[in-house]
């Protein structure tokens, strides 16, 4: 197992291990007192743990050499499994908008005890835990998939706090459950679209910077004497493997044992410096 997957499957495992452990203390203390706040955060937790599975397949999908139908590898699994967990999201802070609205309309009240505190204190310091390590080996691996999973420890870390500054006023408003249910969803449904409008421009393909392009043009130019008008750059991210296409021009009686390896020589400094497998295109300077 290379260290990539190792960061992965560590992070992986150790959140679903934590989370079970968490939902049943959040679910038992909803239990107790009543709170759909308290319960809405369990379930956030549980699906910590699905989104965690989803984060071990996913990586371990992602790492799969290519092969016949997937030539360029299967490093875009980690995006369609980010997705997922950003899908999941969404559906449990639609679910727990109804029941905050449902909540409203019966003016029920609800009384926090001290189990309330220590279960939602315990896990604020356990999910920042969580999220603190997802996000410093997504940093390490240059993982999308961990960077989610970090954001969805995190956002539950938040919704706890959130509940907490709600146990301390709770028993001065009756409303003050259902208000806490409503602003954990949308907070949940904050994460969800931070997550899929990043993965989906992913997959999309996204236009690369000019700063990168100059830096391609100029790493291009280095190699060569001729000046070669770099233009038409194409790049094709495939999670952890890029591709990427482009057109030179050079002199129209130029042979093609040269130009082939001024091609070369490019198509290495491209490797060397951005990591890029490139194709390039050569073609009359007067065209």
């Amino acid at each position: 197992m290379n260290s990539r997957n190792k960061y992965i499957s560590l992070e992986g495992w150790l959140s679903i291990l934590g989370n079970i452990i968490l939902f049943g203390l959040k679910y038992w203390a909803g239990i107790v007192t009543g709170s759909l706040a308290l319960i809405a955060d369990a379930w956030h937790t549980l699906t910590d743990s699905v989104s965690s599975i989803i984060v071990l397949v996913g990586g371990k999908i992602s790492q799969k050499p290519a092969d016949e139908d997937h030539p360029f590898g299967h490093g875009r699994a980690e995006h369609i499994a980010a997705i997922i967990i950003g899908v999941l999201l969404a559906i449990i802070a639609f679910d727990f908008i109804l029941g905050a609205i449902e909540k409203f309309g019966t003016k029920e009240k609800t009384i926090f005890g001290t189990i309330a505190w220590i279960v939602t204190i315990v896990s604020i310091i356990v999910k920042e835990g969580m999220a603190q390590y997802a996000f410093w080996a997504a940093k390490k691996t240059n993982s999308s998939i961990l960077k989610a999973d970090a954001w969805h420890h995190r956002t539950d870390a938040l919704s706890s706090v959130v509940i907490l500054i709600g146990i301390a006023v709770g028993k001065y408003f009756w409303w003050t459950d259902a208000v806490l249910g409503f602003v954990v969803a949308l907070m949940i449904g904050w994460a969800s679209f931070q997550i899929l409008s990043k993965e989906i421009n992913s997959l999309l393909g996204e236009k690369p910077s000019d700063e990168l392009l100059k830096s391609i043009r100029e790493t291009a130019q280095k190699t060569c004497k001729q000046p070669l008008h770099l233009h038409h750059i194409h790049i094709h991210n495939y999670g952890h493997h890029s591709e990427l296409s482009c057109h030179i021009k050079l002199p129209p009686k130029m042979s093609i044992e040269e130009a082939h390896e001024i091609c070369n020589t490019v198509e290495f400094a491209l490797k060397e410096n951005f990591g890029f497998i490139s194709t390039i295109h050569a073609e009359p300077i007067d065209w």
